[in-house]
């Protein structure tokens, strides 16, 4: 019987982020069912730090987690493109994030993307968004939590779990652990590890998103910025050797499972593509899936259960989990530990994020 205070499922970007922000103050065991960590969202992620991705909910977990991003990020900017049409939602989009602090400006798209095509007319310019190094950022928090003493096992799903005495005794697939408090930072297994543990789920959902790696002719110039039709069909982003990543934004309702991607959904993505600017799909190198996972209101969940002592949610990141990870972690550890916030996350409201909030 292995003894430790914490207990966190999942080892992926939000399991290594929090367990390096309670081991100073706690003993910590992550879970991992793979037989490494970051498999299934976290490795498959083409994350960049965007303030208005995921809206004004999430959009103060993002900008508070920015100067702790500065090691892990390259300069990109982001071009939030628009047809002509569209203009209603164009200003919806800035109204949105009027007084938040983050910086837009309404700007010809056309003068930024050569060969966009006519009819993409309208643009929003977001200068501070930037490229992540996922890879990178997962490995540091990892390093950080195992060199404070956290033990990381991998190929340890969560097989059983039930309250005893005030203590979780917990079932896994590489032993027996003793646990004062059970995290559930599964991803698209959140639910399933919750009916685990004998707490409700919260209906979230995994949803299965697709990337495409390609060359074009032309190549991308060297300045462009990450590319998003701001109504949300599809983005594409420069990558090293004059590649493109490209994106159709899709949301593929999926079981929690390791994701693949659909020639449908690859075959959508290079037609909007090409809808989009006048370069020619000259090869595609590599395609994948990820996984994403949203709470019914889209919004991350952080607190304990409403019902089940000691068993704490950190899931629902969607696909902003990664620009979000060391506020999250620090609203999250603070939470747990039952701690006054650090400064750079004391004015984020955590009730937004309570799973008290599904009733």
């Amino acid at each position: 019987m292995i003894r430790t205070d914490v207990a966190i499922v999942g080892a992926g970007i939000a399991g290594a982020s929090l367990a390096a922000e309670l081991v100073p103050h706690a003993r910590v065991l992550l879970l991992e069912a793979e037989d490494r960590p970051g498999y299934h969202a976290t490795g498959r992620s083409a994350a960049y730090w965007s303030e208005t991705y995921g809206g004004p909910h999430v959009q103060p977990l993002t900008t508070a987690s920015g100067p702790f991003l500065r090691e892990h990020v390259e300069a990109l900017g982001s071009l939030h493109i628009a047809r002509a049409d569209e203009g209603a939602a164009v200003d919806a989009f800035l109204a949105e994030f009027d007084g938040s602090g983050v910086a837009l400006e309404s700007v010809d798209p056309r003068t930024r993307v050569p060969g966009l095509r006519d009819g993409w007319s309208l643009g929003v310019w977001e200068p501070s968004c930037n490229y992540i190094d996922v890879a990178g950022l997962h490995a540091a928090f990892l390093k950080t939590a195992r060199q404070a003493g956290a033990e990381l096992r991998l190929s340890s799903g969560l097989e059983a779990a039930r309250r005893v005495d005030g203590r979780w005794l917990l079932q896994s697939r590489s032993g027996d652990i003793e646990a004062e408090v059970l995290v559930n930072a599964a991803g698209a297994w959140a639910d399933p590890v919750a009916r685990i543990a004998g707490a409700a789920p919260l209906g979230i959902t995994a949803y299965r998103r697709t990337m495409v790696q390609l060359r074009t002719d032309p190549a991308p110039p060297p300045d462009l910025p990450h590319v998003a039709h701001l109504t949300g069909s599809f983005y594409f982003k420069p990558e090293a050797g004059g590649r493109l990543w490209l994106s159709p934004h899709d949301e593929i309702e999926t079981p929690p499972v390791d994701a693949a991607p659909e020639e449908i959904d690859v075959a959508t993505a290079i037609d909007r593509f090409e809808h989009a600017v006048d370069w020619r799909v000259s090869a595609l190198e590599h395609k994948w899936a990820g996984l994403r996972s949203f709470a019914p209101d889209r919004l991350p969940v952080y607190g304990f259960d409403a019902k089940i002592p000691g068993f704490f949610w950190c899931a629902g990141q969607g696909g902003f989990g990664i620009q979000t990870a060391p506020a999250a972690a620090k609203l999250a550890a603070a939470l747990l530990l039952g701690r006054t916030p650090e400064a750079a996350v004391a004015g984020i409201d955590p009730g937004v994020y309570s799973p008290r909030r599904f009733g």
